[in-house]
């Protein structure tokens, strides 16, 4: 009987960054050596909470480019086993690249909107679960809202080692 794959779970977040423009709110690239399992992503905002701001984003999942998009940041994924010792993460993730990811061989794997007033929220069933293979690189995009937006976002994924569920 299986319980599902083994390996330790991270959480990368941002938290009050100002949205202006399309971006890739998350960029995560597996490591060399360990697939990667996306257990969940979420997404919100709160600084637009009146009806004039009930506006909808477009948010894509997509899989396959070869190199980096820019002008975010470097985010330090938390393991969420607390314990002195835990693993860290050997996965990297950029957060709120306003350049996006453009080179490769892109696959949309989920097309979406975010309602902006609702925030978005991604936890698939087991068999629906996102893959990466090694080294391979996973974006999260959005497209630019009406106005500016103080978001806050989690990307939850383990590292499973060479073993695909």
């Amino acid at each position: 009987m299986s319980h599902g794959p083994r390996g330790p779970v991270y959480a990368a977040t941002f938290s009050a960054v100002a949205v202006t423009a399309a971006q890739d709110l998350f960029e995560i690239t597996a490591p060399a050596t360990s697939r990667v399992l996306i257990r969940g992503i979420r997404i919100g905002q709160y600084s637009d909470a009146g009806d004039a701001a009930a506006g909808l984003l477009s948010i894509l999942l997509i899989r396959g480019y070869t190199a980096s998009g820019s002008g975010g940041t470097s985010a330090t994924p938390v393991n969420l086993g607390g314990w002195a010792g835990a693993a860290a993460a050997s996965s990297s993730v950029e957060v709120n690249n306003t350049t996006v990811a453009n080179t490769g061989t892109p696959a949309t794997l989920l097309a979406d909107s975010l309602n902006v007033q609702g925030g978005w929220q991604y936890y698939p069933a087991p068999h629906d679960h996102i893959i990466l293979d090694y080294s391979q690189r996973l974006v999260v995009r959005i497209t630019a809202p009406a106005d500016s937006l103080t978001m806050n976002g989690t990307l939850l994924f383990q590292e499973i080692g060479k073993d695909a569920p």
